[in-house]
């Protein structure tokens, strides 16, 4: 016998912490609790079961798998209605228990399938809808709404609260298409080399089985594993190690003559806002003064940007003045003990030119700019290469 097929039965490793584990198995815990409290307090006398037990197997996917497609609002209201509706009408249909079960599971499968629902407890739903016994045989399809429909609608609220109150996210959102942060058609610049969305896709479409990962999970999985290997390459290199510490900064109620001034003095290209504390709020640079609607046009565009600058000499609401009128709402910032690798999907995907470095009070210590990012990867790429000549060498 060969050693290598018996290997195949060892139990997997459990990738989750024991916090995860001991969240999950409270969570089942609560939800079927109150399901069954509800449903008790609903139908006091009703003849069928408080708790169908497909239910549990319900209960460990949304709360011990939370991210499993198999494991989303729909796959367990769809899939356990659909499959419930598949079931009765098997058992209505075939007169033999023993023909009518198998039947009822494989059309369940189909029809989740084809709903997109798919949910493993909804096979053993329809098979109760077969085998359940008379209380369930003469509630017909009333065995669909009450006890199916309506314990699993309590069973994903009682998992949406959960996760809601334990901070953990579901439903599992899909993640959007990175586009390039210009708005064109291109890919984002971090897909353009190593592991690409086509790949994945084709390797997918190659694997022809279905996996209990979503696609989207894979694909981040797959870019967190390369950024780690790049940390692992190029070494342990710190925003703290690269970024520009003599930095020039401005306050939100700074004239907007005097920033500009700044700006063309110093040779840079962007001021971050900082609040008395010298905590960032904002990042003002030269792209917001020319965003200002007033310098829409093109005619006469020196004139009037010179003019949005220039102190007025009567005061006017609609007109900006200061550079916390200017500056984006939203800022972000970075601790000083960054991999420069995480700067990557800001820089050339977020579109950022400018990443302001906080200390651990929040305050202001560097900044970071694309010149800065570029530089560090080309010194970690000559530190690799001198060590591969080397280790060749030796």
């Amino acid at each position: 016998m060969n050693p290598g097929w018996l290997m195949a039965f060892r139990p997997a490793p459990m990738g989750a912490s024991l916090t995860e584990r001991v969240r999950g198995a409270c969570g089942a815990l609560l939800g079927l609790l109150l399901t069954g409290l509800i449903c008790g307090r609903l139908d006091p006398g009703a003849a069928s079961p408080l708790l169908i037990a497909p239910l549990g197997a319900s209960a460990v996917l949304l709360f011990a798998l939370p991210a499993s497609p198999l494991a989303q609002p729909w796959s367990i209201l769809g899939g356990n209605i659909v499959s419930a509706v598949i079931g009765v009408t098997c058992a209505h249909w075939i007169p033999d228990p023993l023909l009518a079960a198998p039947f009822a599971v494989a059309f369940a499968i189909g029809g989740m399938f084809a709903l997109r629902c798919l949910h493993p407890p909804g096979g053993a739903i329809a098979l109760t809808a077969v085998l359940g016994g008379p209380a369930v045989t003469a509630a017909g399809y009333g065995f669909v709404l009450k006890p199916v429909a309506l314990e699993s609608l309590l069973l994903t609220l009682a998992a949406l609260a959960f996760h809601a109150a334990t901070r953990h996210a579901y439903p599992h959102r899909q993640q959007p298409v990175r586009h390039h942060p210009h708005g064109t058609a291109d890919a984002a610049p971090t897909q353009r080399l190593g592991v690409q969305a086509e790949d994945l896709d084709a390797v997918l479409r190659q694997h022809d089985e279905l996996l209990d990962v979503s696609r989207d999970d894979l694909d981040s999985v797959v870019r967190q594993a390369e950024m780690h290997a790049y940390r692992r390459r190029f070494g342990e290199i710190t925003c703290a190690d690269i970024m520009s510490r003599d930095v020039v900064t401005v306050q939100s109620g700074t004239k907007l003559a005097e920033a500009w001034r700044l700006l063309r003095r110093h040779d840079i290209r962007a001021l971050p806002v900082l609040d008395p504390a010298r905590r960032v709020i904002g990042m003002v640079s030269d792209v917001d003064f020319l965003r200002s609607p007033e310098l829409d046009l093109y005619e006469g565009f020196a004139a009037r940007f010179h003019a949005m600058i220039r102190r007025p000499r009567a005061v006017r609401a609609e007109r900006p003045e200061v550079v916390g009128q200017i500056m984006p709402r939203t800022v972000r910032t970075v601790p000083e003990g960054t991999h420069v690798a995480d700067l990557v999907p800001l820089m050339a995907d977020a579109g950022l030119r400018h990443v302001a470095v906080v200390d651990e009070r929040q305050q202001l210590s560097g900044i970071i700019s694309q010149a800065d990012l570029i530089a560090a990867l080309y010194r970690g790429g000559l530190g690799r290469g001198v060590a591969g000549r080397g280790s060749r060498a030796a």
